[in-house]
């Protein structure tokens, strides 16, 4: 139940042991949370995710390598310098090393320790406590104050982030396109009471021996009614997980050329509402404008206008105003008001961490749960959703072939 990575990992694998399974998703598309777009320069945007993120490792490379796709190992632009303007390099280098020491005091938190908020362990009183929220933000879709310390310190990442050109979204939705799947319909119930299950969708009732959900975290934890009979444990874990928001707004750059590829600029560095501007990506005459946390939730509650008028005024701040009338916008997904997902990804609130397993686990060998919430060390990510998807599909082919899970 799903047609993004997750779901259409779990079918694959499914299919290459001949099991049939269908795929039921909402949208009128495939991908999920993973959405290319084309724009008018007839040039791939990825709304949704867009970073290969531990690339070296990561399956969904080498599917977009077999697609006949082309990986861009350009550095990302948070691992160098940004631009100096309103942000010295003198300034850069001590805001880099109050970050680094941050991430290691995150890490040397203990797993046997009371678990806590990753705000508790910013430094009282430094100039750059702001600046690292708002990194936070683009990192978790939240506040370090919602974010959990062990939650955070799983996360496993080596360090490789590169690109598709042709779209991360396009990816994942093309290694779909040969399964069996419905579009355009969501499931309103599961019932598991009977000796099948049943899933009533908007275009009927489907009837399967097992079923797979790779519903976000933020239904889960809200349709306490999608379930029969209920499985309060399960809302009780997608609740401690929420959905972050991470938008991405992109906008066209007129004379372009006087900026270096894939840099970067903060609009600002004291305060956390703000954004982190990507200046030509894959060397196009675009910026790529990211929001997390409470100011993208903020800005989508006031309409997609609110997003380019709050970019236009930190550039202004930043390079004048005639910098203004350079700037266009080309798009935006506001993930937070999405119906189907409500959020970008998953986090874990202080105290949930391990929330995660307990969303994971399969009820009475009939339904399994996957998706990159369900994921301790990658979630937040397509190759963690991935992962997830081939595992329950495992899971599923063991009891179908007659072995208890453990």
């Amino acid at each position: 139940m799903g047609g993004g990575a997750a779901g259409i990992a779990a079918a694959r694998c499914l299919g290459q042991r001949d099991i049939h399974c269908l795929v039921l998703e909402a949208r009128p598309r495939l991908g999920g949370r993973a959405w290319t777009i084309i724009d008018q320069s007839q040039t791939a945007i990825d709304l949704g995710c867009g970073w290969l993120h531990s690339a070296d490792r990561n399956p969904w490379r080498s599917i977009a390598e077999e697609q006949g796709r082309s990986i861009d190992k350009t550095p990302p632009p948070w691992s160098r310098p940004t631009l100096t303007v309103g942000f010295p390099l003198s300034e850069q280098r001590d805001f880099l090393s109050a970050l680094q020491t941050f991430y290691a005091r995150l890490g040397s938190v203990a797993e046997n320790e009371l678990d806590r908020p990753a705000a508790t362990l910013l430094e009282p009183g430094c100039r750059w406590n702001n600046l690292i929220t708002a990194v936070g933000t683009y990192v978790g879709g939240a506040e370090l104050s919602r974010l959990s310390v062990h939650d955070f310190q799983r996360y496993e990442d080596s360090g490789v982030n590169w690109r598709v050109v042709q779209g991360y979204g396009s990816t994942i939705a093309a290694h779909g396109a040969d399964l069996p799947f419905a579009l355009d319909c969501p499931v309103q119930r599961i019932d598991h009471s009977g000796k099948r299950v049943r899933l009533e969708t908007t275009k009927g009732i489907i009837t399967a021996d097992q079923a797979i959900v790779t519903v976000p975290t933020a239904l889960l934890a809200d349709e306490k009614f999608l379930f029969t009979p209920p499985l309060p444990v399960k809302t009780e874990a997608a609740t401690g997980l929420p959905l972050g928001i991470a938008d991405k707004l992109f906008l066209s750059l007129h004379g372009a050329d006087e900026f270096e590829n894939d840099s970067r600029v903060f609009g600002r560095t004291d305060r956390v509402a703000t954004a982190a501007y990507h200046f030509k990506p894959f060397g196009r005459p675009q910026i790529e404008a990211y929001f997390g946390g409470t100011l993208a939730s903020e800005l989508e509650a006031s309409g997609e206008d609110a997003f380019f008028d709050f970019a236009i005024s930190e550039l202004i701040g930043l390079f004048g105003s005639d910098f203004a009338r350079r700037l266009k916008p080309i798009h935006l997904h506001r993930w937070g008001l999405d119906p189907f997902s409500r959020g970008s990804y998953s986090y874990g609130l202080p105290g949930k961490a391990d929330c995660r397993a307990t969303l994971a686990a399969p009820v009475n060998d009939r339904l399994f749960f996957a998706g990159e919430a369900c994921s301790r060390n990658d979630f937040s990510t397509a190759h963690g959703a991935w992962l997830t998807g081939v595992a329950v599909a495992e899971q599923v082919i063991a009891v179908r072939r007659g072995k208890r899970l453990p």
